[in-house]
């Protein structure tokens, strides 16, 4: 989070919920009255909601293997904590929260007592928001924090903050915090009340840093309330079902932006590069082998760039199995609309380290079994080389490309940019249906 200077105008307070919007006015009113320059500006660009439910440093300070504090940042003390429970349960020592590693830690945290479950960590989730953004946006900024135990009602703090402006002390930009916290229950109760606080005039977002869940109160009543709900796949523990679930959000109309699609954009404009020219355009037409090699642990990215290109390209799933193995292996195939059959195979390659983001592409190559035609392209990753793609390249000659990948660009850097395209985005929807149809076809439906 910013680790920009701030002047506080309202340090948190709690407050009763009932007495939110009159705190607020209060701390403006002081500000009015107040003969000392800098002015504040109040929020007049946008509202966010943000539901940070923040599961694992939760759970791992309550096991004690987690002393810092809930903050939403899995830097390296919420990562060694998870290396300590992995060692601590003999799983696969990783230091990133897989699904056998969540299973496990929740299957502990259940059985402790009551007292146990109460971690004395600092709950700092709701008070800032990335330098990027608040900056340069006063803003109204709405944090949703549940918390586990005894179900106590819901209480609430309010704040104001301003990032110090470098080049200019003529005025602050101030953001407003509101944050409530409560169990999922008691949330749920109050969500009336949070829509309510959404100021209708301003452009409305929701943050919702966890799996998408449709089947949830708070999720409906803030969909419908909201311009745009923000996501990152790259989060996702069951990648293939959650990017279908976010297709069936699309249909329904609800706008959807998922953060890790942009950190695809280097890989989607080198690929576009390189059939640019007149003697390689015509050739596109001849891909039909295509491999993408993704860090093992998600497969979000490298199914939304298959959808893309399969969408662009016209071509229709047509069967998909998995293979599994050391490289989690699934293998697609497609009908293209000149009736050529291609195959598209996706590799999970396991890493040392994968860094903040889970999934990042390492390696793409397009080729076809024409060896007449000139298509045969591969990209990779500065940081893991061409070997393994070059390797399987055939007596094609290829042009090769490194990628200076978005790689490892936390979701605040991600969300600011995000900010400034936040309508519907046309591409990403044709793109996430065709992985819709591609997950059909895994659970045996008809394309």
């Amino acid at each position: 989070m910013t680790m920009t200077p701030t002047v506080a105008l309202q340090r948190p307070k709690d407050i009763s919920i009932d007495e939110i919007e009159s705190e607020l006015r209060n701390i403006w009113r002081q500000q009015d009255a107040g003969a000392a320059a800098p002015v504040a500006t109040r929020a007049s660009t946008f509202t966010m909601v943000i539901y940070e439910p923040e599961e694992v440093q939760q759970v791992l300070a309550a096991l004690e293997f987690y002393p810092g504090p809930i903050d939403g940042n899995h830097g390296p003390l919420t990562r060694e904590g998870i290396r300590q429970a992995q060692i601590a349960y003999d799983l696969r020592v990783t230091g990133r929260i897989d699904p056998p590693t969540l299973a496990r830690v929740r299957e502990e945290y259940s059985q402790l007592s009551q007292i146990q479950k109460e971690y004395p960590n600092p709950d700092l989730r709701g008070f800032n928001l990335s330098e990027s953004i608040s900056a340069h946006n006063p803003c109204r900024v709405i944090t949703l924090c549940p918390t586990f135990g005894e179900d106590t009602g819901v209480t609430a703090q309010v704040s104001a903050y301003c990032p110090v402006q470098k080049k200019s002390t003529s005025n602050l930009i101030c953001c407003e915090y509101i944050t409530l916290r409560g169990t999922k229950a008691a949330l749920e109760r109050v969500s009336d009340l949070v829509a309510s606080l959404i100021l209708p005039e301003l452009p409305r977002f929701v943050w919702w840093k966890a799996t998408p869940s449709p089947e949830q109160p708070i999720f409906q009543n803030l969909a419908k309330s909201s311009n745009c709900i923000i996501v990152d796949s790259s989060y996702f523990s069951d990648a293939e079902a959650e990017l279908h679930t976010m297709q069936c959000l699309i249909e329904e109309g609800i706008t959807i932006a998922d953060l890790n699609w942009h950190r695809l954009a280097p890989w989607q404009e080198l690929t576009a590069a390189a059939y640019d020219p007149p003697e390689r355009r015509e050739s596109l037409k001849d891909v039909d082998r295509i491999s993408v090699d993704y860090e093992q642990g998600n497969a979000a990215q490298a199914l939304m760039y298959l959808g893309w290109f399969a969408s662009r390209l016209g071509w229709e799933p047509v069967d998909y199995t998995e293979q599994g193995g050391v490289y989690n292996l699934k293998t697609l195939h497609f009908r293209g609309p000149n009736g050529i059959e291609i195959e598209a195979e996706l590799a999970g390659i396991p890493v040392a380290d994968s860094g903040e983001v889970i999934g990042d592409l390492t390696g793409i190559r397009l080729l076809s079994t024409n060896e007449c035609a000139n298509c045969c392209t591969i990209l990779c990753s500065e940081t893991t080389g061409c070997m393994r793609m070059e390797a399987g390249g055939g007596a094609q000659a290829c042009q090769v490309e490194q990628v200076t990948a978005l790689s490892d660009q936390k979701a605040d850097f991600m969300l600011g940019q995000q900010l400034q395209r936040w309508g519907e985005d046309v591409l990403y929807e044709e793109s996430l249906a065709m992985v819709a149809k591609m997950m059909r076809l895994l659970q045996g439906e008809s394309a």
